[in-house]
């Protein structure tokens, strides 16, 4: 049973909650919309930011605005902090939600290893609880999965069919390397996609507000073969584009990144649209029945994966049905109330405190030998 009466979720300090660019922003704000619909007290945190922290793109999300990270120790109920914490004690044991996958420079290490050892630590899912358990050599038992979901207006959204013959591609995730966009663009030259005519292909501007997002931008917004629209920054306005299309292509990069989850994927197939995801990270496990898995970072992987869904059968009314009860915002909240309210193993920090404290406790009273009385003063 929940017994804290407020959860809030910590953005990263000094950063607003940016609307429409990526995972971590929609899973943040949806179980804060999921949770305050059942009654549960719930706000998103930012730091540092005044009114300015992004709560104008959040219509009926609490917000609330603390000075420092110094203030988190006077929160009230739980505290959950979103991909990264502060060295701040709380007034109840707090969570770290991680998002996404362990850096790959090793001089970032000690401060991550830090940065988790005080918390109780959840996964988004089972491949990331797999590889932050490597990462920071903990069990992997002790580290929570509570899954991402797609908001309910995605599988009520109505379909837009297209014109007979069409096949309409959509790369929705942010412009950015680690998402596949440039294994994207090689594909649109791969003589099989580049010479079918029935084939269109729409990026969106998400991510375009960072150097390397609107360097990007540019490139797209100059090549023939691709239309570049809007950031969608809201779910129902997502859940509309992606109904105007029948393929949703997430060719994330296996190199340097690898995806934790991907609710892209499933507010997609929620949608009525097949996915064609990279084979790698945490991609596997959002199939709802839509997803072809390729080989990633393989532009021929991922025009062959096109071929394949355009040859098959199509993404039925029924497999949307079934799609849509999966990964849905209601189990997500279920899980997420579960985790928080049992009973955590205690994190690795606390371990060494109380093992140092032990250390430092002054020495019991010296043993008796076996067989020896107490020497006594002589009269």
């Amino acid at each position: 049973m929940w017994k804290h009466t407020l959860i809030s979720f910590v953005w990263s300090p000094g950063n607003p909650l940016p609307a429409g660019t990526g995972g971590s922003e929609n899973y943040t704000v949806g179980q804060v919309r999921e949770l305050t619909r059942r009654g549960i007290p719930a706000q998103v945190i930012t730091i540092g930011l005044g009114t300015g922290d992004g709560r104008d793109e959040f219509t009926g999300v609490p917000f609330h605005d603390l000075a420092t990270t110094a203030d988190l120790a006077h929160l009230e109920g739980t505290v959950v902090f979103v991909n990264e914490s502060s060295p701040v004690p709380t007034r109840n044991p707090a969570f770290l939600i991680l998002h996404n996958p362990p850096p790959i420079r090793d001089e970032k290490r000690q401060s991550v290893v830090a940065g988790t050892a005080s918390h109780a630590l959840i996964a988004t899912s089972l491949y990331a609880a797999t590889l932050w358990a490597a990462y920071l050599d903990v069990d992997i038992a002790t580290i929570n999965v509570v899954y991402p979901f797609a908001e309910p207006c995605f599988a009520a959204q109505t379909r837009t069919e297209g014109p007979a013959g069409k096949t309409r591609v959509l790369f929705a995730g942010r412009l950015s390397p680690e998402k596949g966009v440039y294994t994207l663009l090689e594909t649109l030259h791969i003589d099989i996609i580049e010479q079918d005519t029935d084939l269109t292909f729409t990026a969106t501007t998400a991510g375009a507000d960072k150097p390397q997002g609107k360097i990007i931008e540019d490139l797209l917004g100059h090549h023939p073969g691709i239309s570049v629209v809007a950031a969608r920054k809201t779910p129902a306005t997502m859940a509309a584009l992606m109904a105007e299309h029948d393929i949703v292509v997430m060719p994330s990069n296996s190199q340097y990144w690898h995806e934790t989850f991907g609710i892209v994927s499933i507010e997609a197939q929620h949608s009525g649209c097949w996915v064609i995801a990279s084979d790698d990270g945490g991609l596997p496990e959002t199939d709802c029945g839509g997803v072809v898995l390729i080989a990633p970072d393989n532009a021929e992987a991922l025009a062959l994966g096109i071929r394949q869904v355009i040859a098959g059968r199509p993404f039925t009314a029924a497999s949307r049905r079934d799609a849509g009860a999966r990964f849905t915002v209601a189990q997500s909240v279920d899980s997420l109330l579960d985790v928080l309210a049992r009973p955590q193993a205690i994190p690795p920090a606390i371990i060494i405190e109380r093992l140092e404290e032990l250390v430092r406790a002054p020495s019991a009273e010296q043993p008796r030998t076996r067989g020896t009385t107490p020497a006594t003063a002589t009269p």
